[in-house]
């Protein structure tokens, strides 16, 4: 097998403005859309996903800051979105009144600038004044900007930061903790902050005090300050890495004392309580657990814990949030979620309820909770075909369902089922199928789509555009929970890390060979799908498999793992693959890396590459560069860039829409009878 040598013959591309790499994308572009974007029912197809993402009547999703629910909203008449707010009463209604607080269109047409919503920090406990992020177009790099929330506009000797992947958050009216670009040893290798300073309000940034600095090889600094009253606290901490990290309370003379829980454990501060989640076995609790200590007490040495969940074997943690008095907890058996309450008795101890019935196969969410003030949540209860239900409840009071979405697309004669496939060492991996009774239809197009990466755990959902794009034409969907996810928790994350990567692309070999198996479809009707982590997932396949999928689709992905981490945020994600800078990682690394698995004398299914110029995150030279080498050695594929978007390859519902109607008349060409 020919493979590419040290010197790579396309690092040009990796010039994300360069001439020549702009024009190379252009051609690549255009022949992309002459052969998909002119396909006779091209325009049809997109304009009803478009239908989809532009809908007024979606569930307006919020958040809420004291008297008001907050939300950002995109569609036709607002491209890039107004930032909004109501009341609870209007928003009961069926068209709540709102109250824009920014119009991001206008802002970018009067600034000349691609402008797009990259959140806000709201002042606690008065909501008064936030700090406004904005992003160009997409990226995952900001400018803060303080605003006025009664007066809705920009305070003009606010607070402001210029473009970088700053943190900041508030500490009082005229302070804020932050850690922004300030010069070349103000980020680390990844690119994020490395300093944490406290800046008063009418001072330059650059004379902020330092209160904390991180090592140039650690992912980022930050720090935070708590407001709840009674229990004001500030801390700062730095992420040596995606999974560990140092946690530090900051006292009022600048003394650092240690959060002393195990580096890979995630931990923070609840009025008396000390939160952990384990990632790893400590004080006989296994990995995975969740427990509550007495913060004060675990200061002094104390270190006896309340269990407020454990794991078994099928059963993981997928989240909690805290109410005033009570904690919502979330859990998945065998990926189906379920929730229950949890409530510190006062002699010791927790009692625990469940809070909503969840029907099987189905996913439910804590949408939001005012933990300062109220017992108040929001759930939202969604499944494959099951448009999401938001309901709106008091802990120990009644509920009410606040919010239904309509359906998007014909469920007639579709039904969801789980499988369970055997991977090569044996490993059991559950997978969803969303589709027609293949028992009476035979075989046909199926999409399976996995990501396999950052524990990040791939649940029930309603996907109105694979709804109407994939499943309304006769297509199945298939969701993979593969290992590298988190749906059981930390060990079926650490199971593929490093040199382990390769059981998550077992894993999804299994899948496709098991449906083939149960005659859901055949290789030449199956295709695979995958973005970021899902990419790299996308590139093993056409590499290793690639007489399993009749056609392949990989979104801002992640390809040349020997560079990957030279390569904007990438030095960041070394923890969950290896450094190709340490020779006991690059051999390892090296095999892994779809970029330089590729020959000439192999048969490679149809592949369409996306990336996003502007994607600040995985940077675009890695489907640029396989796109090329793939074209050199002979092989089908199609490329297409967007220019804005960011690592969501889309900046607005346009956008989204044209993307993903590329990738399924893509799919159908390839695989639809």
């Amino acid at each position: 097998m020919r493979r590419v040598s040290e010197d790579d013959p396309y690092l040009w591309l990796e010039d994300v403005e360069g001439a020549e790499a702009l024009e190379w994308v252009a051609e690549r572009n255009a022949e992309t859309r002459a052969e998909l974007a002119a396909d006779a029912g091209f325009d049809a197809r997109k304009q009803r996903l478009r239908e989809v993402l532009d809908a007024s009547d979606r569930i307006p999703y919020t958040t809420r800051r004291g008297a008001y629910l907050y939300n950002f909203w995109r569609d036709a008449d607002h491209v890039r979105g107004v930032w909004r707010r109501t009341t609870l009463e209007q928003y009961r209604k069926d068209l709540p009144e709102w109250e824009v607080l920014l119009d991001v269109d206008a802002l970018a047409a009067a600034e000349g600038e691609k402008w797009m919503w990259a959140g806000a920090r709201v002042r606690r406990p008065g909501y008064d004044r936030a700090l406004v992020c904005l992003s160009r177009d997409g990226g995952d790099a900001v400018v803060v900007r303080e605003y006025d929330l009664a007066s809705r506009a920009f305070v003009e000797d606010g607070f402001r930061v210029a473009e970088g992947k700053t943190r900041i958050g508030w500490i009082d009216d005229d302070t804020v903790f932050v850690g922004a670009e300030l010069g070349p040893d103000s980020v680390t290798d990844s690119g994020y902050p490395r300093t944490v300073r406290r800046w008063r309000r009418g001072t330059p940034l650059e004379d902020a005090a330092l209160v904390f600095e991180a090592e140039t090889a650690d992912v980022s600094a930050w720090g935070t300050h708590d407001p709840t009253p009674g229990y004001e606290r500030d801390f700062v901490g730095r992420s040596l890495d995606f999974f560990r990290s140092e946690q530090f309370l900051l006292a009022a003379d600048g003394t650092l004392v240690r959060i002393d829980v195990p580096e890979d454990a995630e931990a923070y501060a609840h009025r008396d309580h000390l939160v952990v989640t384990l990632k790893s076995d400590w004080l006989g609790h296994r990995a995975g657990s969740l427990l509550a200590f007495g913060f004060d007490a675990f200061l002094a040495g104390g270190r006896d814990a309340e269990v407020l969940f454990a794991p078994d074997p099928r059963t993981a943690l997928a989240g909690h949030s805290w109410t005033r008095r009570h904690l919502i907890l979330e859990t998945m058996r065998d990926v189906t979620t379920h929730i229950e309450v949890l409530t510190p008795a006062p002699g010791g101890g927790w009692t625990r309820e469940p809070l909503a019935d969840v029907p099987a196969l189905s996913a439910v969410s804590v949408v939001d909770t005012d933990p300062d003030v109220s017992d108040e949540y929001f759930l939202d209860v969604s499944g494959f075909l099951q448009p999401s239900t938001l309901h709106r409840g008091v802990v120990g009071g009644d509920s009410e369902i606040l919010k239904e979405a309509p359906a998007r697309f014909d469920t007639a004669g579709l039904a969801v089922a789980q499988h369970f496939a055997t991977s090569r060492d044996g490993t059991r991996v559950p997978y969803f199928v969303i589709g027609p009774d293949h028992a009476s239809t035979g075989p046909g197009p199926a999409l399976l789509y996995g990501y396999g990466g950052f524990e990040v755990s791939l649940t029930p959902f309603y996907g109105a555009v694979t709804g109407r794009g994939w499943l309304e034409r006769g297509g199945t969907h298939v969701i993979a929970n593969i290992r590298g996810g988190g749906e059981y928790g930390p060990a079926w994350h650490q199971a593929a890390l490093g040199a382990h990567r390769t059981r998550a692309f077992d894993d999804f070999a299994a899948v496709a060979e098991d449906l083939v198996a149960r005659g859901i479809t055949t290789p030449a009707m199956l295709g695979a799908a995958g973005g970021s982590n899902g990419g790299l997932l996308m590139g093993a396949m056409l590499t290793r498999h690639p007489e399993l999928f009749g056609a392949i689709v990989a979104q801002v992905p992640l390809l040349d793992m020997l560079r990957f981490h030279r390569l904007l945020a990438g030095a960041s994600w070394i923890a969950e693959y290896g450094d190709p800078d340490d020779e006991a990682d690059r051999a390892h690394l090296g095999a892994l890396s779809p970029y330089h698995r590729l020959a000439a004398d192999r048969t490679y299914p149809p592949v369409l590459l996306m990336t996003s110029t502007r994607d600040d995150r995985v940077h675009p030279g890695h489907a640029r560069k396989a796109a090329a080498r793939l074209r050199e050695l002979g092989h089908r594929v199609l490329f297409h860039e967007n220019t804005g978007g960011g690592h969501a390859g889309a900046g607005d519902n346009e956008q989204s829409a044209h993307n993903n109607a590329l990738v399924h008349t893509f799919l159908w060409r390839n695989l639809g009878t």
